[in-house]
């Protein structure tokens, strides 16, 4: 898969980590677990100052690829997406292709934020 097929993410650079606090022992902590989905080809990351929803803390955007978006797949907001387990669920669900793709796990429902326009979770398994 060539990189701009790839899903996006997009992470609030402020509030990563702010879930787990002094609590998360991994080095670099969240941002670093979501660089290592990057450095490893799951998905593009772009880092932002703020995504203007600070009072959900870890806040990440995954955004479909290009050809997805194409066809009409929307990104899905996460809140509160911090830690190792649910960013390896958030991994497996990039790999076999994410937004407009592949069906939201479940670990993740509960972290995705309602936003006003509908988010396609994929189709169903």
């Amino acid at each position: 898969m060539t990189r701009k097929n790839l899903p996006g993410l997009t992470a609030c650079s402020l509030c990563a980590g702010e879930t787990l606090g002094e609590a998360d022992t991994a080095p670099g902590g969240q941002l670093q677990r979501l660089r290592h989905l990057a450095d490893s080809g799951v998905a593009r990351l772009t880092t932002v100052d703020c995504l203007d929803a600070c009072d959900r803390g870890d806040v990440v955007v995954a955004r479909p690829s290009g050809a997805c978006r194409r066809t009409g797949a929307r990104p899905v907001w996460f809140e509160r997406l911090a830690g190792d387990e649910v960013t390896g669920e958030l991994a497996r669900w990039l790999r076999c292709g994410g937004p407009g793709v592949a069906r939201l796990p479940d670990r993740l429902v509960g972290n995705v934020i309602q936003r006003s326009d509908p988010v396609p979770a994929g189709p169903a398994a």
